[in-house]
């Protein structure tokens, strides 16, 4: 089991190389020769990603979503109007899950991935990523008595959700303890939160801040708890189309402003509440991935 004390300076450090790893040559038809024609971004965004993007339950899903990287690409937005030269860009939103999210992208039905997308080295043969935005770690939630630690997991019922990061740490980390837990495959977060406050499952995997924002949020959860462990400590960031190089120059360099002339601080507090401080690691990670001009 991987402890996060040891892993914490070694995730920063791959978070911020990955932006330095060269990517390939741009495409013929670019994402910035686009943005000029249309004057829209296409911002694609998980409804079931909170405290990432989301809509708020209850409210109409017709109007524009909430949470941090949606937040976070809409002052992207208003960075390339600048940088473009695109004074009325506009941007425009495009729902994905966790199983079409990157072909969205790849598939060019949305310019930029505003969601909880782990930047991973295997992902990086489908689609780029921007410098970093977050970082998170995997994690999960259990009832009042639940099973603390991964170990405990045996013949139980454990939810996640596919074609994440956080599936494939999850199954890394029973094969490694011999547990024989049966892994059950939910659609969406809330509903993981609801199976688990249910009693369907033992445990809900997710990333931390997901499910602490849910477990805070939902009256449901009220008696739910998080788990003590880490099964990794990842960088989250933007995903764009693979070797579009201009317009990931241009994303990077907005966010980079965003960074390094404290906007940032005003998009966290109204994605995790005018009280809420970034961690240490996320104020370095702010620090460091901002580039200079």
């Amino acid at each position: 089991m991987i402890r996060i004390s040891k892993v914490l300076v070694a995730a920063l450090a791959v978070a911020i190389g990955g932006a330095a790893l060269p990517v390939a040559a741009q495409t013929a038809a670019s994402t910035v020769d686009q943005l000029r024609a249309s004057k829209t971004l296409r911002i694609a965004f998980d409804p079931g990603a909170p405290p990432f993007s989301y809509f708020v339950p209850g409210t109409p899903t017709t109007g524009a979503p909430l949470g941090y990287s949606v937040d976070l690409c809409r002052a992207v937005a208003e960075q390339l109007k600048t940088q473009l030269k695109i004074p009325d860009l506009k941007v425009a939103y495009v729902p994905v899950d966790t199983v079409n999210r990157f072909d969205a992208i790849a598939g060019n039905k949305a310019d930029l991935l505003c969601a909880s997308a782990t930047a991973s080295l295997s992902r990086r043969a489908q689609v780029d990523f921007s410098i970093p935005i977050f970082i998170d770690g995997a994690s999960f939630a259990i009832g009042p008595n639940g099973p603390r630690d991964v170990a405990q997991l045996a013949g139980k019922k454990v939810g996640v959700l596919p074609n994440t990061t956080t599936e494939q740490e999850l199954r890394r980390a029973l094969k490694a303890t011999h547990d024989n837990a049966t892994v059950v495959l939910l659609k969406t977060n809330q509903d993981g939160i609801d199976a688990l406050a249910k009693g369907e499952i033992a445990a809900f995997f997710a990333d931390r801040a997901t499910l602490t924002f849910l477990i805070r949020k939902e009256k449901e959860a009220a008696n739910l708890l998080m788990a003590d462990t880490y099964l990794s400590v990842e960088p989250i960031a933007l995903a764009l189309r693979l070797g579009d190089s201009a317009f990931r120059l241009q994303v990077d360099t907005a966010l980079s402003h965003i960074y390094r002339h404290g906007l940032i601080l005003q998009v966290f507090k109204d994605a995790f509440g005018p009280l809420a401080s970034p961690s240490g690691l996320l104020a370095a990670l702010y620090q460091i991935s901002g580039l200079p001009d």
